[in-house]
């Protein structure tokens, strides 16, 4: 619900066929109705199935969908239905038909249903002033036009799109009813009936009409009235035990790549999006939907009454078409009526071609992934129209990741006239973002072509070329990225985080303009209305909305008020002077003694010699701040005896090119950690809470900074000698060290691009988790290691001036055994020198 989403390309020609909502007694049988998890597939669409099986299969393996459930109707029959994947991947519970979703906006057909079955008592009047019924129902309205109940239901009552309380972000669970009088603290945002505007607000007040005109709770009515009569004896607006208890666990993700179970509290505004249900039970919605007669257990709707809300209602002013609460649009010219659904980790395609009796729902628990059961939906569809039609059945060619030496050959920023966009690869992804926001799209091959193809869009084809992309007609130019120029000094007290853990808002500049990222997925330049106050695109989510920020004394923002909707600033915990701290789990001292006196993993394989190099003495340009070796470091305590940096010699090679690089640019390279010693690494696994062990290496596996292989740095300025400014600060545990956190300025992700790109073109890949951490290309090839910094190397190499081919250092390792770090590091662990070159283990050269 937090995004709804269906494609409205086109009108249905004509409402023709007056379709009967019938009663459930004379439906269980013809919809299959069956104690079985799962429907097996109709004899007729065995070969159909035997197609959407691999197909939903490669879409979940590509998507990482947890689980997903289908259901396909011809005519009055669910005449397939299954689970797929695990409705609680922890406990390995399958998915089935029966599975328990929440099923978002969906639940808004089930709302609007009910309120016309008063329609038909007389009781209510679409057309009447909502007053009529609310008379304390009074938003501040300056265009002086009512609201009524068919613009509530069609979406243009100007309403916003969420209500002050009760909203899709208030975890606490408020009343219908004062969700809806929360309404009277907002503004109209457009008049009714002028503009179609997206708003779960508008549901939220139709469902508290019904309530008041039934003279009864709305999930009450809805369940004798609406539910029961259709037999869908697994759904409900209520989360009863035998709902939560077989309801499917969720994923909720955000483009920097985190990911975190649903949150599952109620809504306030519960018949816009707080139904459960299976696709078995939605199924048997469909095959009312499609049924044409009367049965002898009477109507819930008279087919006149469903016609109407089949019909586009009131003069459309663009964009989406809404009857009475369904999406009207085609499918290859076939009519299609239907309604998406998503909401905190749920996402839901219910489609029909009432003129061809048929229809589909699909269901998964992976956030707002709406592109991915509308297409299976549409292709399952698809399959079924073309065997009536005696064509061929096929559907389209998986895509395939695009690789790394294409997509790093077309990063970069396009533009023709006003419109850009930027093309970025990260953690093996070619993402597209437009510079006029939306959602950030992922690009993948499809034969010649790259297509956009993820969770949320599917379809839009790009073809590279030298220096350009054409995108349909249009011919886009790529363009260099001058460094940004800060932004204006009144937005620094803006930019930051809002909200909450489940629902987080971004505040950030970029390209020039204040810009929100909100529910995870869609970015909104904003434009300065006037101090403190910027609105939001008119094509967005919160179209043609406004977002109000609040001040302290310091004049950094405390909120931010969108849509109603009251954010209040995130803090940024553990960071202080530069630099982030955690209170350790257990007494370091007491860490390092129990480090020291145990083994590394042991490994087998045919490893590289390993050769470490002391930086400083390949570079003297390269600058080392080693915090591990200084209390200013997330343990807030020395753990190196010296500021010392090493790297095995190709690394090594690898860095002073890209700092070669930098260089001509104006910037060097700034280290901040590179090998470390096993025994370190446990410490650092050991001091750091669970929920933070992201951010540290698992000593059981060893980390690439064991092995040499492993580089933490950052930039400096070579004019001033002074570090740039990172979104985040070194070793901050936080979403903002994510190298695709969104958040900061231009100029500070401009700076973490340069350093990504510049140690990428050397063959270093940055860690998902950490702008900073960068792995070299080879470190699987290396063995894990334990050495002291004083072991590698007991004196200082001179400093020598960077040349191509480097200088050995002092001692290099020619032989490791499995168990080499057998007797000798009992001396290591008492603190004394290896005799080195005594054994077989390492020689001068």
């Amino acid at each position: 619900m937090a995004l709804f989403r269906k494609k409205s390309s086109g009108l249905c020609a004509k409402a023709g066929m007056c379709l009967t909502i019938v009663a459930l007694s004379a439906l269980l049988l013809a919809a299959g109705g069956s104690a079985a998890p799962n429907i097996a597939p109709r004899r007729d669409y065995a070969e159909i199935v035997s197609l959407l099986r691999p197909f939903i299969e490669q879409q979940m393996s590509a998507k990482h969908l947890p689980a997903l459930s289908i259901a396909i109707v011809d005519d009055q029959q669910i005449v397939w239905s299954e689970g797929f994947g695990f409705a609680d991947p922890k406990q390995k519970i399958p998915a089935t038909a029966e599975t328990t979703y929440r099923i978002g906006s969906v639940s808004k057909l089930f709302t609007d249903i009910g309120i016309m079955q008063l329609v038909e008592r007389g009781q209510v009047n679409l057309d009447a002033p909502v007053s009529t019924y609310l008379p304390d129902f009074h938003p501040r309205n300056p265009f002086g036009k009512p609201i009524t109940l068919r613009e509530l239901m069609s979406h243009q009552s100007g309403l916003l799109r969420e209500p002050p309380v009760g909203n899709y972000f208030d975890p606490t669970e408020p009343s219908l009813a004062q969700t809806v009088n929360s309404l009277n603290q907002t503004e109209l945002v457009y008049p009714p009936q002028s503009h179609v505007k997206y708003s779960n607000a508008a549901i939220g007040v139709v469902g508290y009409v019904l309530e008041k005109q039934s003279s009864e709770p709305f999930a009450t009515y809805l369940k004798h009235a609406v539910l029961d009569p259709l037999g869908l004896a697994h759904s409900s607006f209520q989360p009863t035990p035998p709902i939560t208890k077989a309801l499917a666990k969720a994923e909720m993700w955000s483009y920097d790549g985190k990911t975190f179970e649903a949150p599952t509290f109620q809504l306030g505004m519960s018949p816009a999006g707080s139904m459960y249900s299976t696709v078995t039970d939605l199924g048997r919605f469909v095959s009312v939907l499609l049924a044409h007669r009367k049965t002898p257990d009477g109507q819930i709707l008279k087919p006149a009454t469903l016609d109407e809300m089949w019909k586009p209602q009131l003069p459309n002013s663009g964009g989406r078409v809404f009857g009475l609460g369904f999406v009207l649009s085609n499918l290859d010219q076939h009519r299609m009526v239907g309604h998406g659904g998503a909401i905190y980790g749920f996402a839901t395609s219910l489609d029909l071609l009432p003129d061809d009796k048929l229809g589909v729902v699909a269901v998964t628990t992976k956030d707002c992934a709406n592109a991915v059961t509308d297409r299976i939906a549409e292709e399952a569809l698809r399959l079924v129209l073309a065997r009536r039609e005696g064509k061929p059945l096929a559907l389209p060619p998986p895509t395939t990741p695009v690789s790394a030496e294409l997509a790093r050959k077309i990063e970069g920023h396009y533009e023709k006239g006003a419109d850009a966009l930027d093309l970025k690869y990260l953690n093996g992804k070619l993402t597209m973002l437009r510079a006029s926001g939306g959602y950030q799209a992922e690009l993948r091959q499809l034969n010649n072509d790259l297509i956009v193809d993820n969770v949320l869009s599917y379809g839009m084809k790009i073809t590279p070329l030298e220096n350009a992309i054409t995108m349909g007609t249009e011919t886009l130019q790529r363009v260099p990225v001058p460094k940004p120029v800060p932004p204006p000094k009144e937005w620094k007290g803006l930019i930051g985080e809002y909200g909450w853990d489940h629902d987080t808002l971004y505040i950030f500049e970029k390209d020039g303009h204040l810009t929100a990222l909100i529910e995870w997925i869609e970015y909104d330049p904003l434009s300065e209305v006037s101090k403190d106050v910027f609105k939001l695109p008119s094509h967005g989510l919160y179209d043609g909305e406004k977002a109000i920020f609040t001040r302290d004394g310091d004049g950094e923002a405390t909120q931010v008020r969108v849509s109603g909707v009251t954010f209040k600033r995130r803090p940024i915990g553990g960071v202080a002077g530069g630099v982030f701290r955690i209170s350790p789990a257990r007494n370091i001292s007491e860490l390092r003694k129990e480090a020291l006196a145990v083994n590394p993993p042991a490994e087998n394989g045919d490893f590289r010699k390993p050769d470490l190099v002391e930086l400083t003495s390949l570079d003297a340009s390269i600058k080392l701040d080693i915090r591990y070796a200084s209390s200013n470091n997330f343990l807030s305590t020395p753990i190196y005896s010296e500021a010392r940096a090493f790297l095995q010699r190709p690394a090594a090679e690898a860095l002073v090119r890209a700092n070669r690089r930098l260089k001509a640019l104006g910037y060097g390279l700034l280290i901040h950690d590179a090998y470390r010693p096993w025994y370190v690494s446990k410490i650092f696994w050991d001091a750091t809470p669970d929920d933070k062990k992201i951010f540290v290496a698992n000593p059981s596996e060893g980390s690439r900074h064991n092995r040499g292989c492993a580089i933490d740095l950052s930039l400096y300025d070579l004019a001033t000698g002074q570090p740039v400014e990172m979104v985040g600060v070194y070793d901050e545990m936080s979403e903002r060290s994510y190298p695709g956190y969104p958040g900061g300025t231009s100029l500070q992700r401009w700076y973490r691009e340069l350093l990504r790109q510049a140690m990428e073109q050397e063959g270093f890949e940055v860690y998902e988790f950490e702008w900073w951490h960068f792995d070299y290309k080879d470190w699987r090839k290396y063995p894990i290691l334990n050495l002291t910094f004083d072991q590698v190397l007991p004196a200082p190499q001179t400093s020598a001036s960077p040349v191509d081919i480097l200088p050995a250092p002092k001692y290099i390792f020619v032989n490791r055994e499995p168990d080499f770090i057998g007797d000798e590091l009992a001396g290591i662990r008492a603190g004394k020198p290896l005799p080195w070159p005594v054994g077989s283990r390492w020689s001068a050269p």
